[in-house]
């Protein structure tokens, strides 16, 4: 008796809550006021002021009876319901797995790390593994009716394309290391020919094999899984092709785009959470509801912050700046002369960037220095060279501006460049990993990961990044592409008369120089 006249009861009350205007016809109502420990109605009766009431009461009173009214509505209703309860202790619970999770991926990622360069590989080629594993299920899982029992040896070609691209991507890694590693020059012509010979044998094997084992009615089929094998391959195996190359260049380029990729997941979720459709009600990504033009703006801002400062402590350490050409199970402690982009110097912005930029913001710069020309106003002549803006001078003319940053690592500059992509490009990675999703109707692609998923769903985002690491590190910070045990290595494969030509070629250029 209780529970129904309180469901009553809240019927009744709800409306007033929301508004008492729709309520003109009512009059003042009495309801019993239920003993919630007795169950029993007791004497007192509580009058209910209606719209026609409240009318008459002046506007002082009208709002304490509104606020009177949610007070006796909240109290009415009590606390949460058990459903209420249960969705919030999962919603901690699965938080609390997250970051678990979170941490330990963290922890086994610092101790490959600190490992060295080879147990960094390790874990690279692993995850490669598993990435190609988890999305080439996603369609395997959802057309198993068609491929089981009909399609012979599907998942073996499959895995055989998989092994042809690592097989020819890292071969040629290794061909790269053993010609810029002295030590290593007998096993270059075994390597080159080996790699070659047998990257291009797999891949005919497997070829031939693919196009057998295609059954008359299903070619279509098999035609489109090919497709997506080989657009997989792309998006793993090509776009980290050359991830091993930016590990042994020094871990630093390694280690700080993918601390850049992992800042900005982490803070775009923060700020999705926390400020999410609270200032832009537009939907950022059709497909993904779940994120907010907030959150990718917010994950920006903090993952520029992040990498002007993380760059700084990086470049302290030489375990992190300098590159090695040994595959070593205990790597020795690594010392050698720096590059200048992790040496403090005086950097000059370029005045173009500024070109770009409207002239209010780029005064508002800190540090920002303005540069006129000056001329003679007795003979009208512009004097040669620039000199440094004086306000009311007649004699100068604004020619561009300039931001000198002194004590500040040349690679700060770079990492600039490099928080941008993994703000506004690299998390393009993930919304494409979330339409795979939602075209396959998966909720993750794995269940590996405590609370995250799979593999996929946490390093959806590095593909792109350390391409662009690659890019960049070979166009802006290592312009010189052969090292002195690769050109020692490329004279030895030259015949006697080009051995000559090309001593004396040097004679005539160090001539030239000195």
């Amino acid at each position: 008796m209780a529970s129904s006249e309180l469901r009553q009861r809240r019927k009744h009350l709800e409306p007033l809550d929301e508004d008492v205007s729709h309520r003109d016809n009512e009059s003042v109502t009495e309801l019993p006021v239920v003993d919630t420990i007795s169950g029993n109605d007791t004497e007192e009766k509580t009058p209910i002021p209606t719209a026609d009431s409240t009318k008459e009461m002046p506007k002082q009173k009208q709002v304490i009876v509104s606020q009177q009214q949610r007070k006796r509505s909240s109290s009415s209703i009590g606390s949460l319901s058990g459903k209420e309860v249960a969705k919030d202790e999962s919603r901690l619970r699965k938080m609390t797995t997250r970051v678990i999770s979170g941490a330990g991926m963290i922890g086994v990622f610092c101790a490959c790390v600190y490992s060295g360069h080879l147990y960094v590989c390790m874990i690279v080629a692993l995850s490669e593994f598993l990435l190609f594993r988890e999305l080439v299920k996603v369609r395997y899982n959802a057309y198993y009716t068609t491929i089981q029992d009909t399609i012979p040896l599907f998942r073996t070609t499959q895995w055989m394309w998989f092994f042809v691209a690592i097989f020819y991507t890292y071969g040629d890694f290794v061909n790269e290391v053993v010609q810029n590693n002295a030590h290593l020059h007998y096993l270059a012509p075994y390597a080159h020919y080996f790699f070659s010979y047998c990257s291009f044998a797999l891949y005919s094997g497997t070829f031939v094999l693919t196009i057998a084992t295609m059954q008359t009615g299903h070619i279509k089929f098999q035609l489109n899984q090919l497709c997506w094998t080989i657009v997989v391959l792309c998006l793993t195996v090509g776009q980290m092709k050359y991830i091993m190359h930016n590990i042994f260049n020094g871990l630093f380029w390694f280690t700080f785009p993918f601390m850049l990729v992992v800042v900005n997941d982490i803070m775009a979720y923060v700020s999705g959470i926390t400020c999410g459709r609270k200032f832009i009600q537009r939907p950022f990504i059709r497909f993904s509801p779940n994120k907010t033009w907030e959150g990718f703006i917010g994950g920006g801002i903090f993952t520029m912050i992040a990498a002007w400062y993380l760059s700084r402590a990086l470049a302290q350490y030489t375990w992190m700046t300098c590159p090695t050409n040994e595959f070593r199970l205990v790597t020795p402690r690594l010392e050698c002369e720096n590059h200048h982009v992790f040496l403090k110097a005086q950097s000059i912005i370029p005045y173009q960037i500024f070109e770009i930029l409207p002239v209010q913001i780029v005064k508002m710069i800190p540090g920002i220095t303005e540069y006129c020309s000056v001329k003679d106003l007795a003979t009208g002549v512009v004097q040669a060279g620039l000199a440094r803006c004086i306000s009311g001078e007649p004699s100068h003319s604004f020619h561009h501006v300039e931001l000198v940053l002194k004590n500040v690592y040349p690679i700060q500059i770079h990492a600039l460049w490099l928080g941008f992509f993994a703000s506004v490009v690299a998390p393009f990675g993930g919304f494409l990993a979330s339409a795979i999703k939602r075209a396959y109707g998966i909720k993750d692609f794995d269940s590996l990961i405590p609370g995250h998923g799979g593999v996929t769903d946490r390093l959806d985002c590095q593909f792109l990044m350390a391409l662009c690491t690659w890019v960049h590190y070979n166009t802006f910070v290592k312009l010189a592409t052969v090292s002195v045990p690769k050109l020692i290595y490329m004279y030895q494969m030259l015949s006697d008369a080009e051995k000559k030509a090309f001593v004396d070629g040097l004679k005539k250029s160090m001539n030239g120089r000195f």
